[in-house]
C-alpha cells in the first residue's frame, strides 16, 4: 500500500480511465449512424467516471461533496453498462468484450461504493490515505 497524493494515485481512478479508453477504442467501429447517439453517450458516461473521481478528490476536504462526486461517478458507470448492453444487442460488440467490460464496471461501482462507505477515512487530512 502507498500513500495516495493525487487522484491518479487511484487504483479507481486508474481502472475507470483505462476502462474508457477499452471502450474509445471499441466505439471506433461503431456505425456512423451512432456517431451522436450511442458512440457519444458512452463515451461521454466513461470518461465521466474517472471525472467525477477527480472532482471527488478535489473535494474531499468536505465529506459529503466527496461523497456526492463518488454517487455521481456510481451513476456514470452504472449508465455505461447500460450503453454496453445497447452495443452488444446490437452486435457492436460481442458477448466476450461485454462481459468484461461490465466485469470492470462492477469491481469499480464496488471500489466507489467502499470508498463512499469509508468516506471518513478518505476525507480525514490527519491520516495518511493508503489504498
Amino acid at each position: 500500500m502507498s500513500t495516495i497524493k493525487f487522484h491518479q494515485d487511484l487504483k479507481v481512478y486508474q481502472k475507470s480511465f483505462e476502462t474508457a479508453m477499452i471502450i474509445f477504442e471499441l466505439s471506433k467501429s461503431f456505425p456512423k449512424e451512432e456517431l451522436y447517439a450511442l458512440t457519444d453517450q458512452i463515451r461521454r458516461s466513461s470518461r465521466s467516471v474517472s471525472a467525477n473521481i477527480s472532482e471527488a478528490w478535489g473535494k474531499r476536504k468536505y465529506e459529503k461533496y466527496f461523497i456526492a462526486k463518488l454517487t455521481d461517478s456510481e451513476g456514470e458507470a452504472r449508465e455505461t453498462q447500460t450503453w454496453l448492453q445497447f452495443a452488444l444487442a446490437c452486435n457492436y460488440i460481442n458477448e466476450e468484450q461485454f462481459n468484461n467490460l461490465n466485469i470492470h464496471y462492477n469491481q469499480i461501482i464496488g471500489m466507489l461504493v467502499n470508498m463512499m462507505s469509508q468516506s471518513e477515512k478518505w476525507c480525514s487530512f490527519s491520516q495518511n490515505k493508503k489504498e
